[in-house]
């Protein structure tokens, strides 16, 4: 399978080969903080797999699981296009937004939920963590 995709202004685009190795929703207070309140959605990859054109900026924090965390995103428009956490380099985590229509990818996974606001809508039929789950395993 390949995914396509570019940030809201097409400065920057994307190419993936393969399969993700995990799709997950997270409610972590920093995912909440960038995505206006509510969950990411999130495709992870195999690093190798993901191939990004165009300038990005970044920011980095630890992250409550303790590891430290860098968010990949557009200069131009803001627009999310990867994370990559210390504890696994070898993997890039893509927002389903960034991605192009149609996909297959849904959340497969729900993290964080400890920190989701009362308010929240968390699918009981999905696996679900209070907080970080282990790694996926290996491609």
């Amino acid at each position: 399978m390949a995914y396509t995709g570019r940030c809201a202004c097409a400065a920057v685009t994307l190419e993936i080969t393969g399969e993700s190795v995990g799709t997950r929703q997270c409610w972590c207070r920093q995912c909440q903080t960038i995505a206006a309140g509510g969950p990411t959605h999130n495709a992870i990859f195999p690093a190798e797999s993901v191939a990004i054109a165009g300038t990005l900026a970044s920011s980095t924090w630890t992250a409550a699981s303790g590891n430290t965390l860098t968010f990949h995103f557009c200069p131009s428009c803001g627009t999310q296009v990867y994370a990559q956490s210390s504890a696994r380099p070898h993997l890039k985590t893509v927002r389903f937004g960034v991605l192009d229509q149609p996909h297959t990818l849904v959340p497969q996974v729900v993290i964080w939920t400890a920190d989701a606001p009362h308010w929240a809508q968390i699918n009981p039929a999905l696996e679900s963590w209070p907080q970080q789950p282990p790694a996926p395993p290996p491609a």
